[in-house]
């Protein structure tokens, strides 16, 4: 049976369309930002942007319970991991960039990016997830 046949509760499927309406912007805004000029009026807002929506798109993910794998709690997946490295993230690339620490800001802003977008984004596309049945049918 595939998952997209699967009936999901109503109160899942909002909180799966919301992650995907958080996460899908911050895939594009984050390459934007690190692969153009830096410090800018542009930079600063869309950064803004980027890094709400990270830190939105991980709280609706502590609400989502792993469907794939090994859960604790009946509920948190290997998948939660990434969870807790955006909300640790997040805040600390904020604090790091107010206090003027640049290179630390930058470096949690490529580990944000390469983590919890698209080595998390990659595992939605295993088998069994709903990004896989979605793609690949």
């Amino acid at each position: 049976m595939h998952l997209l046949t699967i009936e999901y509760p109503v109160w899942y499927q909002f909180l799966m369309y919301s992650h995907l309406a958080t996460v899908i912007p911050c895939v594009f805004l984050g390459a934007y930002l690190l692969a153009f000029s830096k410090g800018t009026t542009t930079h600063r807002m869309l950064g803004k942007i980027y890094m709400s929506l990270m830190f939105i798109t991980a709280l609706i993910t502590i609400f989502m319970p792993a469907m794939v794998g090994p859960t604790l709690f009946n509920h948190f997946g290997w998948i939660h991991l990434f969870t807790l490295l955006t909300l640790w993230t997040v805040p600390t690339a904020l604090i790091a960039v107010r206090k003027g620490n640049i290179k630390a800001h930058k470096r949690k802003m490529v580990l944000l990016y390469i983590g919890a977008l698209l080595i998390a984004g990659g595992f939605t596309f295993v088998p069994g997830r709903y990004m896989h049945e979605l793609v690949f049918g």
